[in-house]
């Protein structure tokens, strides 16, 4: 799966800073059945229009279905259709104590 998103527009703000209509993200899928058990990042987009993130390790790649462990451990199902940028990532960061 190879897909590519260009992201452009006019004006908008992000963040407090003013971006102008030359500014462009491109959004690409990277990951691959081959990733089975790294960390990868997904962004998918919801039937709402809406972008949400899956960050976790890639379980299986079958049938079109990707299934990511969080690091709660809850499994997410997330449809290849629906995937708009994937990466593979470092591991997480240990957690830190509690402060007491």
């Amino acid at each position: 799966m190879s897909n590519s998103i260009a992201v452009a527009g006019s004006s908008f703000r992000r963040g407090g800073a003013h971006l102008s209509s030359r500014f462009a993200a491109r959004l690409a899928v990277t990951v691959s059945p081959a990733d089975t058990g790294q960390r990868v990042s997904l962004r998918r987009r919801l039937q709402t229009g809406e972008y949400s993130d899956v960050v976790g390790v890639l379980e299986s790649w079958a049938d079109g279905v990707l299934k990511v462990r969080r690091r709660d451990g809850e499994l997410v199902d997330v449809p290849e259709g629906i995937i708009a940028a994937g990466k593979v990532v470092p591991p997480a960061p240990p957690r830190r104590r509690p402060r007491s």
